[in-house]
């Protein structure tokens, strides 16, 4: 009758224990999970975090489109062009005429603003390339502009146009001036000068024969 106690004893401490243990399993699940899932979202480069940076450390363009600062578009540069125009030619005409009398040079496509300056050289095979004009313009908002009419004598010419931010060399253009020729003028009267010499006046018949000589 003292042993049956003792093993109810055991059996009530050994489930106490039993329960203990699944109480504490169950407590410590669901912090375990939370754990993971905090982890899951910490760490860089997943689809939930943020995204790493590259090697080099600059910014790439995202998924958005938008760019780096690297890849800012630059100035219009060296994209414009300088045209020979004959005076009656319209400023907004973007042709070329390389043969002219009175012209003008127009511009087109600059930097807005851009500064340049110009020179017009005689050239082979009608001239010594010497410089025959020059001159400075600024350019209006649009990168465009022209200068006032010009005339050069009958000739062969070079047109050198310089401005910051070209590539290396002047923007040249060749033309030809050639006016027609006005009819020459007549000849001028020649005037004797001094006292005016009244002129002889005309032979009379003789009346009758002419006497016999000899």
């Amino acid at each position: 009758m003292i042993t049956v106690p003792f093993r109810l004893n055991r059996a009530i401490i050994a489930s106490a224990a039993i329960g203990a243990a699944a109480l504490s399993l169950s407590f410590a699940a669901p912090g375990s999970s939370a754990l993971a899932a905090a982890s899951a979202h910490s760490t860089p480069g997943t689809a939930h975090g943020k995204p790493s940076k590259p090697a080099g450390g600059q910014p790439t363009a995202s998924a958005h489109g938008k760019a780096s600062p690297a890849a800012a578009d630059p100035k219009n540069g060296d994209n414009g062009d300088v045209k020979i125009h004959k005076s009656a030619t319209a400023v907004t005409d973007q042709r070329n005429e390389p043969h002219v009398c009175t012209f003008y040079l127009d511009a087109f496509n600059f930097d807005a603003g851009q500064s340049v300056s110009w020179k017009i050289e005689s050239w082979p095979p009608t001239g010594n390339r010497s410089v025959v004009k020059s001159g400075k313009l600024v350019l209006d908002g649009k990168g465009n502009g022209h200068t006032g009419n010009m005339s050069l004598q009958n000739g062969h010419y070079k047109l050198f146009w310089n401005f910051a931010g070209e590539n290396g060399f002047a923007k040249q253009k060749v033309f030809w001036v050639a006016c027609p020729g006005t009819a020459p003028s007549p000849p001028p009267t020649h005037q004797h000068k001094g006292k005016h010499v009244p002129a002889a006046p005309p032979a009379k018949p003789v009346q009758g024969s002419l006497p016999v000589t000899g």
